[in-house]
């Protein structure tokens, strides 16, 4: 499993459809990190879990399979980590 999310990577939920990591930021009380992240479909919502959810596997059809498959990283440049 991919567990490193970085912003522009792609992946593609259970169901189907594909969203892009905007981000893993800390929620304000529990200091638990969440996944930021943009639907590909529709108008674009973000949404957002918490991290251990984004990348937990879920049973169906009595297999176990990602919550979120990982697809694809964004194309990084040098001057990005500057």
């Amino acid at each position: 499993m991919h567990k490193e999310k970085l912003p522009g990577d792609t992946y593609k939920h259970y169901l189907g459809k594909h969203y892009e990591v905007l981000g893993v930021v800390k929620h304000r009380e529990t200091l638990e990190d969440m996944v930021i992240y943009k639907s590909w479909y529709g108008a674009g919502q973000i949404w957002t879990r918490p991290s251990p959810v984004f990348l937990e596997e879920v049973a169906v059809e009595g297999k176990h399979i990602p919550r979120f498959l990982y697809i694809s990283a964004k194309k990084r440049c040098a001057v990005e980590f500057l």
